[in-house]
Order: C-alpha cells, then structure tokens, then sequence
C-alpha cells in the first residue's frame, strides 16, 4: 500500500471512529478535551506506523487500543492514580490493553455519555452545537467554520472554551440519573434539531442546503434512537429528521434555486426515508418533535400537494402550540390553516404577529404575508412584502426567489383584469 493511500485510509477510518475513541478514552480520563488529544496521537501513530507496516485487519479497534494504552499511561503518570484507578473501577495492570472492544453495548455506554456531555447545558448553545460535530460528527474546526458561515478563529475559541467549562464545572462524564435526564436529554435534541436545521434551509450563505450538516445531524439521531430505544421523543426526533430529510432532493432545481413545497416533484422525495421516518413514528410520543413529526407524516402522505390534509395539520400545530408556544410555531399554524379556510383566514392570523417583537426581523413573516396578500389579489401590498422579506434574509438563494416572486407580483397587479 502506497503512503498515500494508507494515509487516506487512516483519515477515513478515524472519522467514522473518532467519536467511539474519544468516548472510550473519555471513560479512562473523564476530561473530553483530553480524551480528543489522545485520539489524535493514535491518529498520528497511525498515521506514522501504516504506510510501513500496512493497514490492519481491524483498523477501528486498532487505533481504539492505542488511545486507551496512551490514556492508561496517562493516568499512571499522574499523582492521582489511585484515586482515578477506583473511579475508573478497573485493574490497570502493566499489560497492553485489548486488540479491540470486547463488550459492544459498553461502547454505546461510553458514547451516550460523550452525547450529553458535549451537549450539556452549561455550555451555550453555540458551543454545545460546534463541539458536538467536533466529537461526534467528526468534522474539523474549518469544516464547522465553513458550515455554519463562521470565522475558522471563532469556532475555534468556542470549542476550546467549551473544553474548558465543562472541566472548570466538574461535568461528570456520564448517562444523568433519571432525576435530571428529561432536562438533559432536551438540551441534546435540541442540539441536533440545530445542526439539521442549518443544513436543511441555511440561514446565510449562497446555498439553500447543506446537505453534509443534514447528514451528520440524521445520523446522531439515529445512533441516539439506537442508545436510547425507550425515550419516546428520541423516536419523535428520529422520525421528523428522515421524513424531512426525505424531501432533499427536490428542494433545490437544476441550479440550486429553492422549490416551493407546492411545486416540488414528489417522485424525487426519498421512500425509503420517508419509510424509515414512519416508523420511527410508530415509537414516537406526544411530545413536541413528535408532533412536528406527525406533520411532517401528513406531507409525505400526499400524492399531491392538493392531497394535503391541511385541516389536520392545523389542528396538529395548535397542539405543538400548546406544547411550545412561540410566534414561529403560530405563524406556521396561519399558513396552515390559510390551505384550510382560506387565505383570509391565514392573513388575519399573520396580522396579529406583526406586533411580536421576536419577529421583527424574521424574513418568513413578511414572505408569508406576501404569499396570502398575492392570493388575495392584492399584486402591489404582495410585491412589497417579499422585497421586505428579501431584505431580511441572509441566504442568496431565497434572496433571489423573494425577489422574483415580488416582481411577478408587481407585473399581475399591473396585468388588466
């Protein structure tokens, strides 16, 4: 094998693996900044000894059993051995440590724990966000950078200063007990709707999606669905992320411009996501991912967008508004129930919004009245809303879109009835 080619096969390796390192390692030295360090110098040692000795047989469990031996030696070396000798509740003898994991749901332990560790609330959201794809995505700090439009110093404090909260805390590397798992569990989902939502509909830049976001995002909800199989709302989470990842495909055209829900062509939306996203349903609860999620179930359902059950959509996010009530989640209800009873019905929900001083500047408020003004027949009040909305958004891609839609606007109030 050429030096090149191991050194490829190296990084591929590490980051699909690297998440399952840190965890393992974090279990041993119970700081994930220095469990990352550790996973890093088995990187380079293979990185060094590959390209020479090939690649083995189990590469996975290879680099696994180089970052524990360094961590044992880690520990060894400290003056706190005995007392990090009865946490870790192990005979650390002067042997190597196992080729490879010998108990696979110890493993899983050890990445539900690196989960709510990396997404603990201690940490802000933003951080909680860039040093989960750090240890769990696998993603650079330039590819988190580059991701979310940031600058690469930027994201790079903020995982660093996250390294250092959750060390200066004493955050236990641990499952939480049942008493604080509801709170902690919330703040992981939440982290994950995050990441998903960034990558389905990008809140600047020049592209509508980023697709590898969406990716990362799907599967840590899957390996959390796998970690946790009796949380009802994992399963709600799990479900609303593949029926919306399903529709991926066609939510750009041939040049990357956005298509509208309505004009989408449903024989590009994904079956077997949308399968997978039913039944995951089918676990789901009562909670607020899985109503979104139930939503979600009604568009796939629809051969066609006029097959849409509009009223049972409405009648789901009056229920998510009683579970989470907000003035994104009301102005989703107005379009909602604007299919339903009509536009005018939609529009007088919209002008009760107008006042809320979180949506001030929110471009989706502004592009929704557009949208009921211009199926009203009101062609000029339309026209100004989506140039107000186009303002608002940082994405160059709705930009444009808003701003089409407001010139066809303004040439149907001009066209003579």
């Amino acid at each position: 094998m050429t030096s090149a080619s191991a050194t490829e096969t190296v990084e591929a390796v590490f980051r699909i693996e690297s998440a399952r390192i840190i965890a393992g390692v974090a279990r041993i030295v119970r700081d994930v900044g220095i469990a990352e360090e550790l996973a890093q110098d088995a990187l380079v040692a293979a990185l060094e000894r590959w390209p020479e000795s090939g690649v083995p047989d189990k590469p996975g469990a290879w680099l696994m059993a180089t970052a524990k031996h360094r961590a044992i030696d880690l520990v060894r070396r400290k003056e706190t051995y005995a007392r990090k000798l009865a946490e870790v509740g192990r005979a650390l003898e002067d042997v190597a440590p196992p080729p490879e994991p010998t108990d696979a749901d110890d493993i899983d332990d050890d990445l539900l724990r690196l989960i709510f560790t990396a997404c603990h609330p201690v940490l802000s959201t933003e951080a909680r966000v860039a040093l989960t794809l750090r240890l769990l995505g696998g993603l650079t700090t330039e590819e988190i950078a580059r991701a979310f439009l940031a600058p690469e110093p930027t994201v790079a404090q903020r995982i660093v200063r996250a390294k250092r909260a959750l060390a200066k805390a004493g955050v236990p590397f641990e499952v939480p007990g049942a008493a604080d798992r509801a709170a902690r569990l919330s703040s992981v989902l939440e982290v994950i709707y995050l990441i998903f939502n960034e990558g389905y509909s990008a809140t600047a830049g020049d592209d509508l999606l980023r697709p590898a976001l969406c990716e990362d995002a799907l599967r840590l909800a899957r390996v959390l669905a796998g970690l946790m199989p009796e949380e009802p709302e994992v399963h709600g989470l799990a479900a609303l992320l593949e029926l919306q990842a399903s529709r991926t495909a066609a939510r750009t055209g041939p040049d990357g411009e956005p298509v509208l829900l309505a004009d989408q062509n449903r024989h590009k939306w994904n079956r077997m996501l949308i399968l997978r996203g039913v039944e995951s349903l089918r676990r789901a609860g009562h909670g607020p991912y899985s109503v979104q999620a139930a939503i979600a179930a009604c568009h796939a359902r629809a051969v066609r967008y006029e097959d849409t059950d509009w009223p049972a959509i409405a009648t789901l996010y009056g229920r998510l508004m009683a579970l989470t009530p907000s003035p994104v989640v009301e102005l989703n209800r107005a379009v909602a129930v604007s299919m339903a009873e009509g536009p005018a019905a939609g529009l007088t929900l919209v002008d009760a919004l107008a006042v809320e001083p979180a949506l001030k500047d929110y471009h989706l408020l502004p592009s929704v009245r557009g949208d009921l003004l211009e199926r009203l027949g009101r062609g000029d009040e339309a026209r100004a809303e989506f140039e107000r909305a186009a303002s608002l958004t940082r994405n160059g891609r709705e930009r444009a879109m808003l701003l089409e839609r407001a010139a066809r606007a303004a040439r149907s109030a001009r066209a003579p009835e």
